[in-house]
């Protein structure tokens, strides 16, 4: 492991964490998303990360991002005026509490990761400080 490498791990951690965000709220906007029947619903981002634990760089990194259901869930609107001859629309399959559990879940390790890359930075400082002395 070499002196810096604190930091890198951290800061993959954080661009993962922030890609789960991007994608958390790209459901949570698309939570209402109507489409008529014969369309697909809206399909929820699920972020695929994995750990990099061998060679250069070590740390996290995005494989992938999977899509939801394309089914999504079938609700009777006849007034809605994409709803087709039997009043019904399509909705996403998509969950708002789940969502905003993992929505706590990715800020607060986003902020763990944060909080580790400044802590060896102000190591790293302390260090140097220490090597001028």
């Amino acid at each position: 492991m070499g002196t810096f490498d604190a930091i890198g791990i951290a800061g993959s951690g954080m661009s993962v964490y922030r890609t789960w965000l991007d994608a958390i709220s790209d459901n949570l906007a698309n939570l209402n998303t109507v489409r008529s029947t014969d369309e697909e619903a809206f399909r929820a981002r699920f972020v695929h990360a994995s750990s990099v634990d061998y060679g250069e760089p070590a740390g996290a990194t995005v494989d992938g991002i999977a899509l939801g259901s394309a089914e999504g869930r079938l609700v009777y609107e006849p007034d809605n005026p994409l709803a087709d001859g039997e009043g019904y629309v399509r909705y996403p399959d998509i969950d708002m509490s789940s969502q905003m559990t993992y929505l706590i879940m990715a800020q607060r390790a986003y902020q763990a990761n944060a909080s580790v890359a400044e802590r060896a930075r102000a190591s790293y400082e302390t260090a140097l400080q220490i090597g001028r002395a």
